[in-house]
């Protein structure tokens, strides 16, 4: 095959590759921001069926916009304020006894070199403890001793600008829902005008049983998060967990994620339980057995009672669904996978099967 113009053919290609480059380039710089929208059009959709509900009650629009963004702040300003000065105090706490142990060390009243040595004599008898303080003495001398104060100042850097980036990522994802739940109508109607009139019914109709889906599925999913974390701080606080509010809050926040969430926020409040001179064993354990009851009770009670109302995914879908959107997406993907798959089945049912039957 010979080219007419192999000089322009080539300019063409070459510029088409690289707007491509250009475009996944954008694509990777934005996706922060991608995220925080598609995270706020995901909890707007979720926040639409309470709207939709409390203008049924015969409540004018703004009215049940103001009563849903007032819950919804309230909420977020409640968690904030019952974290952030636990976490403070708790800081404050860690602090003065680092204090309180340097100044023993100081002064002599406490030698952690002595109690450790006594410790590992009385609990590993048969290991020789002055080898191993010279293997640990030479393999510090190895070592770079600025260089390790470097690593941990940017750790610590590292983490503070997370938790500011995180809070600042939780404040512009709730500003943008605010918005969305109070534009949806306008959005959707705007999406809506660019399907031709013909099939714009048909469309619709698909639309909306879609966003309901989404919406009911984040209303079920919220309601299981609120069930684990109220049921968390009550039980906590009976068996004298430590930071029962905060461990409460982590038990929402991980029931939001489907599949693993529950089993990951339980794994990491049964290990705060263990941590010394906060909590003990027995507490750790009686914690284990609450959650491995619960989990089962959450599996085959709670929650097909309430998603099978929100959303009609078989097992084996969401399964897979919540796997792949985690691979793909990470934590966003986990989420919308499974309102994701029950959309796909929804034009599956009612608009693949039946143009397969008429041909």
């Amino acid at each position: 095959m010979k080219l007419q113009h192999p000089f322009r053919t080539a300019l063409i290609v070459t510029l088409g590759v690289g707007v491509g480059i250009m475009l996944i380039q954008s694509v990777s710089s934005l996706s922060t921001i991608l995220l925080y929208v598609g995270t706020a059009l995901f909890l707007s959709l979720g926040l639409d069926p309470l709207v939709s509900w409390l203008e049924r009650r015969g409540l004018p629009r703004w009215a049940a916009l103001l009563i849903t963004f007032v819950a919804l702040l309230a909420a977020f300003g409640g968690i904030i304020v019952m974290i952030v000065p636990i976490i403070a105090g708790q800081i404050t706490q860690l602090v003065g006894q680092i204090q309180e142990l340097v100044a023993s060390a100081v002064s002599g009243e406490w030698n952690p070199v002595e109690t450790l040595t006594n410790w590992l004599h009385e609990t590993f008898p048969m290991l020789n403890v002055d080898q191993l303080f010279t293997y640990i003495s030479d393999w510090y001398e190895t070592l770079d001793v600025g260089q390790i104060g470097g690593v941990a100042g940017e750790t610590l850097i590292g983490i503070g600008s997370g938790i500011i980036s995180g809070l600042t990522g939780a404040l512009v994802v709730l500003i943008l829902t605010i918005y969305f739940t109070a534009s949806t109508r306008s959005l959707k109607a705007a999406v809506y005008q660019l399907v031709p009139a013909s099939k714009r019914a048909r469309f619709i109709d698909l639309s909306e049983q879609i966003t309901a889906s989404v919406g009911f599925y984040v209303i079920g999913q919220v309601t299981l998060g609120v069930i684990n974390g109220v049921l968390s701080a009550i039980f906590l606080t009976i068996i004298g967990a430590p930071f029962p509010a905060v461990l409460a809050v982590v038990a929402f926040f991980f029931s939001l994620i489907p599949l693993v969430g529950t089993l990951t926020g339980s794994t990491i409040i049964v290990l705060t339980c263990l941590i010394p001179g906060l909590g003990s064993p027995l507490t750790a354990l009686v914690a284990l057995i609450w959650y491995a009851v619960y989990m089962q009770v959450e599996a085959y009670v709670l929650s097909p009672r309430i998603m099978n109302r929100a959303v009609s995914v078989p097992g084996a879908v969401v399964v897979i669904a919540a796997l792949a959107g985690g691979s793909l997406l990470g934590l966003l993907g986990a989420l919308i996978a499974i309102p994701v798959a029950a959309s796909i089945l929804i034009i599956y049912r009612q608009v693949i099967i039946p143009r397969q039957n008429e041909l």
